[in-house]
């Protein structure tokens, strides 16, 4: 007997499930806490099967006997309604991503699993959260280069040329994943470079002149404010590696009896993994701090929780509190301090500096070649490199000149068992 809509209504629930027939396999599902669901049972190919139709009263009875008969009709052409089914809730999954946000999102999950930089991380979300209001809702294969360019011209309109640069690549990675994705056919970002300003190379600022940077050591060593901080500071010179290599630095890092710390690739700029020589010096500093953070995961936390470590500008902050405008040192600054000095002295070979700098070869052979061929160089240059640092706080003009067999015979001031190797 075929069901009525008065019968489906008044239908109460009992102490189990029972079922109310509509007549060609349809039927009415009550459940004990008074839920109704539309059920429809079939077989195809000797396999008895149930297919769900939806809940009552979002689905009617009109509703479901249309559903029921469509289902019928695929059976009759030897089509799984099931099977059909799955593939239209695909179908309707992929065609609610092919917005230029649905595969920037999906695309924004895979690099985040892939564990880039944080800092890495919050510029392409900026950048994307720039691109959503005027690209976010169209269809990623229907986007003309035009329209890209459109809104890369209204960055560039308010002078901040490197940001539109890097939105261009980071639309065009986008573009990418869609066509490997199968959601688009082209990059329409691709070709745009030549079309938007090419923003003026600037070099962070950073002081080095011998006397200078002597000023700067003993600025370090007076200036006031929270001890982790102006520990920091005090390390970053003999290390230069890049300021969030060493804010994000973890105790599990450092080798103190080899005097290593190795960085492991996913934190490093390049993602290639990169060791640091300690000297004494910087073996000394890690002494004084490992009362202080020891309990920390990170060397240097966060002045708020030893959960996290410290912040991003943490010690650009410092420098300006200590005088230094951004016109003058910066955080980075510390890296092209050495890289000058270092080059300058005339002791070391360049390319063994480059590879403390860790700026990677792109020829994989020889940068696993160099890799290996520069690291006892390395642990001469960082020990005299800290020795140079020392007599520049003390006035001295440090002395660069000199061969390199002054250079091989540093004394590591009795502290051999913490040498690198």
């Amino acid at each position: 007997m075929a069901l009525s809509a008065i019968a489906i209504r008044n239908a109460q629930p009992r102490s189990k499930p029972y079922k109310l027939s509509d007549g060609h396999s349809l039927f009415l599902l009550v459940m004990p806490n008074g839920a109704k669901y539309w059920r429809f049972r079939y077989r195809l190919l000797e396999k008895q099967k149930l297919l769900a139709l939806g809940v009552w009263p979002e689905v009617s009875l009109a509703d479901a006997r249309v559903k029921r008969d469509s289902a019928r009709r695929l059976i009759d052409d030897g089509v799984d309604p099931m099977v059909e089914k799955k593939r239209r809730k695909l179908r309707a999954q992929i065609d609610e991503n092919i917005t230029f946000k649905g595969v920037a999102e999906e695309w924004f999950v895979k690099i985040t699993r892939e564990e880039r930089a944080e800092v890495t991380l919050s510029k392409v979300r900026w950048l994307l959260e720039m691109v959503y209001p005027f690209l976010g809702n169209l269809p990623l294969h229907e986007i003309e280069a035009q329209e890209v360019l459109a809104v890369l011209r209204k960055v560039e309109a308010t002078g901040r040329y490197e940001s539109a640069r890097r939105m261009r690549s980071v639309i065009s990675r986008v573009f990418r994943y869609g066509i490997a994705t199968g959601r688009a056919k082209v990059d329409v970002a691709r070709d745009l470079r030549g079309a938007i300003i090419v923003p003026k190379t600037k070099h962070l600022a950073a002081i080095t002149r011998p006397s200078e940077v002597g000023k700067l050591l003993r600025d370090i060593d007076d200036c006031p404010g929270y001890a982790i901080t102006k520990l920091a500071l005090r390390m970053t010179p003999h290390v230069f590696v890049r300021p969030g290599e060493l804010r994000r630095a973890e105790w599990s890092e450092f080798d103190l009896e080899r005097g290593v710390w190795s960085i492991p690739a996913e934190k490093m700029k390049m993602r290639w993994p990169h060791q640091v020589p300690l000297s004494r010096q910087v073996l000394d500093l890690l002494d004084e701090i490992r009362p202080l953070t020891g309990h920390s995961p990170y060397v240097f936390p966060a002045s708020h929780t030893w959960k996290r470590p410290m912040s991003e500008n943490t010690v650009t902050f410092a420098l300006r509190r200590m005088g230094y405008s951004g016109s003058e040192m910066t955080a980075h600054g510390f890296r092209a301090m050495a890289a000058t000095l270092l080059n300058e002295m005339g002791l070391w070979n360049p390319d063994a500096i480059e590879r403390q700098l860790a700026h990677i070869e792109s020829n994989g052979v020889r940068r696993a070649y160099a890799r290996g061929q520069y690291w006892e160089e390395r642990v001469r240059m960082m020990q005299h490199w800290s020795d140079y640092l020392d007599q520049l706080r003390g006035g001295g003009n440090g002395d660069r000149t000199g061969d390199d067999s002054k250079v091989v015979k540093v004394d590591f001031g009795g502290r051999s068992r913490r040498s690198a190797q």
